[in-house]
């Protein structure tokens, strides 16, 4: 039993819940009189922020704000998904599917290149057939994050159309285009009564059936973003049958049990009882207001703003994206969700464990063991017989890929781009270069939902190539695009504008790293038999992975010549990476942005592979690192 009064919270988050009550009655404040507000005092307020931004931000930043002003101004200023897609020249559909229990959600379509506009697509016999690519969001998103680019080669929907896919966009119950329910009103509590768990039994398999049944297809391959691989690995878990209805689960940012919050303050108040957190926030859609601040600041302050937000939450630098994409980007960035599903995400930190929600919640300070009688179902994700390829970055404070691949089935293989955070896999100014290959790779490998030995065999060789390719081929020449923009809305311009001084600094780098190069760091699993691997019958006992580290020696640096035999890829991002970046976990420095140096990651990616064939796959690789270093 609690210990009366001090055992409802700490000391410390008894602190913390005084200053929050404050903020957000000051918030409150502060929307009440901006809402009684005329029109005129509203852009009064918006020019004064913009003189105050002006003032005291150094020429660097009005020169970053100014060089894609009118592109990213169309982005930020686009009404919806469709008038976003309309700015590059393709045409959106739009679709609506209705849950099992009554909700109505948003999906949204591209299924046409550019002047294949009202021909047929997975429509009957006659049609023209394309494979099915399904895209899910993250936490307080809809589905504009995935299109709100300022380049058009940056954006992973406009390649996957253009490679000959029909993409579909899922949006979550209570976000921007999935605000309605048969059965109650958005201004009832009951509507918004909703977690991850209504995600995992509802809205990704409900969504993916609508899909399957509309295009008349017996499989998709599914991209997640942060949240929307959380949703995935839960629907996967406790839906054994949608696992032969799903080819791939490409898992970018992937989220499953985050360590905690970089702020002291805040990380304590996430382990608080969530009765608090219903207290601060309510039990209806959390952070409302936050439409009224981009209404109020200026855009550029407005990108400041959120910045400093990311920073003091997750120790986010957001240095990878480019000034002129913040501007356009961070306006879509929010969208409605209920407070139960944050509160969701405190309960699985709090506990270390990717669980189902906790209606039974225990006081932090009891007496007795209330915890040995009661037990959260936590969600069985070994189970999941779908590949599961897994791309994160390794600074991305949300993600602990040890923690993760614990909890995963053995054939499940996760790559890391050293010096990406969780934003950076939907804008980073190289998320082209740096992340598209790795989706690509999967999505031509796995084509069905078999799951075949074949698969894994053209995946694993694929990949290697790829990995070879980005890291021990030259750095690449400029390519343009966003590369010479700033880091940050409200930092200093640390970008090159000359390209020739980019290309100078990459093979300056190369010529320094020549004669010790890695390629690869690989935990390589032990053989296990390749039937309890692909069997959706049998249970996968785990192992005990071992380490194996592969180093090239080379006294000349290798060129795209003296690799032309081993399966580089020429079209993956070139960069070299040296021991000592690879020992710290980083990539080589290329202008403001930092190269492909990947650190690669196995969770017993051989499981599906015979004796036989792994004795292949391990000879040559011998055989590509061995030609390299010769």
């Amino acid at each position: 039993m609690p210990v009366p009064f001090l055992g409802r919270l700490h000391l410390i988050e008894y602190v913390a819940l005084v200053g929050s009550f404050l903020l957000v009655g000051l918030e409150a404040l502060i929307r009440v009189l901006t809402l009684a507000l005329p029109p005129f005092l509203v852009n009064l307020f918006y020019r004064a922020s913009r003189r105050l931004f002006d003032k005291f931000s150094p020429p660097a930043q009005h020169r970053a704000e100014n060089r894609k002003k009118s592109i990213s101004t169309a982005v930020r200023d686009a009404a919806d998904f469709v008038e976003l897609c309309k700015l590059w020249g393709y045409e959106a559909e739009e679709h609506i599917v209705q849950t099992k229990d009554g909700f109505l959600l948003g999906l949204h379509r591209l299924q046409w290149r550019r002047g294949e506009e009202g021909q047929s697509v997975n429509n009957g016999p006659t049609s023209i057939k394309k494979r099915i690519a399904y895209l899910h969001h993250g936490l307080l998103m809809n589905s504009e994050v995935w299109v709100s680019m300022t380049d058009e080669q940056r954006c992973l929907p406009f390649e996957l159309v253009e490679r000959g896919f029909d993409v579909w966009f899922g949006n979550n119950r209570g976000n921007k285009y999935s605000k309605k329910s048969i059965h109650c009103s958005p201004n009832s509590l009951a509507f918004w009564d909703f977690s991850i768990d209504e995600f995992a039994f509802h809205d990704i398999p409900d969504t993916i059936e609508y899909i399957l049944d509309t295009t008349q297809q017996q499989s998709l391959s599914y991209i997640g973003f942060s949240q929307g691989t959380a949703q995935a690995f839960a629907t996967l878990a406790i839906h054994p049958k949608l696992n032969r209805k799903v080819n791939v689960f490409i898992a970018l940012a992937p989220a499953m049990a985050p360590a905690g919050l970089s702020n002291g303050v805040v990380d304590s108040l996430v382990k608080a009882s969530p009765q608090v957190l219903f207290l601060l926030f309510g039990r209806r859609s959390i952070l409302g207001s936050a439409t009224m601040w981009e209404t109020l600041l200026y855009p550029p302050l407005f990108s400041r703003f959120i910045d400093m937000s990311l920073a003091f939450l997750f120790n986010w630098q957001t240095r990878n994206i480019s000034a002129a994409q913040k501007l356009a980007a961070y306006p879509h960035l929010y969208s409605y969700t209920s407070t139960k599903s944050v509160v969701h995400w405190f309960q699985i930190i709090r506990n270390k464990s990717f669980q189902m929600f906790d209606d039974d919640v225990h006081q932090p300070m009891s007496v007795g063991t209330a915890k040995k009688f009661s037990k959260v179902a936590k969600y069985p994700t070994r189970n999941i017989r779908t590949p599961v390829v897994l791309v994160y970055g390794g600074s991305d404070s949300l993600v602990d890929i040890k923690a993760m691949l614990k909890e995963l089935p053995p054939q499940t293989v996760a790559t890391e781009i050293p010096h990406y955070e969780h934003l950076d896999f939907l804008w980073a100014r190289d998320v082209d270069k740096q992340v598209f290959q790795h989706v690509f790779d999967a999505l031509d490998s796995f084509t069905d939902a078999e799951h075949t030995k074949e698969e894994y065999n053209r995946y694993f060789t694929v990949r290697e190539e790829s990995l070879v390719g980005s890291g021990l081929m030259a750095a690449r020449a400029y390519r343009g695009s966003e590369s010479e923009s700033s880091t940050t809305a409200g930092g200093n311009d640390e970008g090159v504008s000359d390209p020739q001084q980019l290309r100078h600094r990459a093979r300056e780098r190369r010529a320094s790293a020549q004669h010790e190069m890695r390629a690869v760091r690989m935990r390589t699993p032990e053989p296990i038999d390749e039937d309890a691997c692909l069997s959706h019958q049998e249970k996968i006992r785990p192992g005990t992975a071992q380490s194996l580290e592969g180093a090239v020696e080379s006294g000349d640096h290798p060129t795209p010549t003296k690799l032309k035999g081993t399966g580089v890829r020429r079209g993956s991002a070139g960069s070299v990476i040296g021991r000592d970046s690879m020992r710290d976990g980083r990539g080589i420095n290329i202008g403001t942005s930092k190269s492909a140096g990947i650190v690669v990651t196995r969770n017993r990616a051989d499981a599906a592979l015979s004796s036989p064939e792994r004795d292949k796959v391990t000879s040559r690789r011998g055989d590509v690192v061995g030609r390299s270093g010769g």
